[in-house]
């Protein structure tokens, strides 16, 4: 199924330790680039989630944040580190004695600073384990959502190549037109000249020009390519790049096709495939 790189999931759970949320964000990238943001007690757990995400995303930027909230009945009193209490109270004692003027810190300032108040003991498996089941169940909503997306994608794109197919289609059916037309100005201008044209020579002349103009080979490949593309589609695997790599056959196809162009309806076809290309072409940076 064709995946989009652009969605959004959350999920958050109560734990015994407390309020786990995971939010994960994901817009379209190259490759695939993570960002995590995780409060400090669990950081622990960083090389758990990066190895858990990759397993489950191949492209796209994501951004995933762990917001963790203490269960207050988890906490059971304050505790609070006796030894830093003591090295703090020989500190502020030889302050004192060196800066007389010094003003002591209030009760409330000893308890902000880091390592006085000791985190409420917790059993970091049990936690662990639940980082872990919360971020899969939400990587398993972002995934979901990226392939809703990308049906969306697959259908728009699907509906472009058939009709590239109806341009190609006029093309071919316009080659007779453009060659009978200059079979015929060609005649026209030769009479002008000699009093006696050459039929054998126009015929020559009409040849070679149109293998000028010739562009079969171009619509064949056009043709190969857009199979390539509703090929692909069905793969299940990240395509995006592959895809991108084949609007640039696309394009250059179309572009040649133009250069060859003799009359303006074979320039509109020319155009609207270009048109058709360049909407797929956007869409696809969406895709994994």
């Amino acid at each position: 199924m064709t995946k989009s790189m652009t969605a959004f999931a959350r999920g958050e759970r109560q734990a015994d330790a407390g309020e786990l949320v995971w939010e994960i964000r994901s817009v379209n990238h190259r490759y695939l680039e993570l960002f995590i943001r995780m409060p400090d007690e669990l950081r622990a757990f960083e090389t758990s989630v990066r190895e858990q995400v990759n397993k489950r995303l191949n492209r796209g930027k994501i951004e995933a944040i762990l917001r963790f909230k203490a269960s207050e009945s988890n906490a059971q009193g304050i505790n609070l580190n006796e030894e830093l209490l003591v090295q703090m109270k020989k500190a502020l004692h030889q302050i004192s004695i060196h800066i007389s003027d010094s003003k002591s810190p209030t009760s409330i300032d000893i308890l902000r600073w880091p390592g006085v108040v000791v985190p409420p003991s917790r059993d970091p498996e049990q936690l662990q384990q639940e980082v872990m089941s919360l971020l899969d169940e939400t990587l398993t909503q972002l995934v979901e959502t990226r392939e809703r997306e990308g049906g969306k994608l697959a259908q728009m794109i699907t509906e472009r190549t058939a009709g590239c197919r109806q341009q190609v289609q006029l093309a071919r059916e316009r080659m007779p037109v453009v060659i009978e037309a200059l079979r015929t100005k060609l005649h026209d201008r030769l009479a002008e000249i000699m009093e006696e044209v050459d039929s054998e020579r126009v015929e020559q002349e009409i040849v070679i020009a149109a293998q000028k103009l010739d562009v079969d080979e171009e619509m064949d490949r056009l043709l190969t390519h857009l199979d390539e593309i509703d090929r692909v589609l069905t793969t299940g695997k990240p395509i995006g790049r592959r895809l991108d790599f084949l609007m640039q056959e696309l394009n250059r196809e179309a572009n040649t096709l133009a250069s060859k162009s003799s009359d303006k309806e074979m320039t509109a076809v020319a155009v609207e495939l270009k048109v058709l290309i360049e909407q797929m072409r956007e869409q696809i940076q969406n895709i994994e």
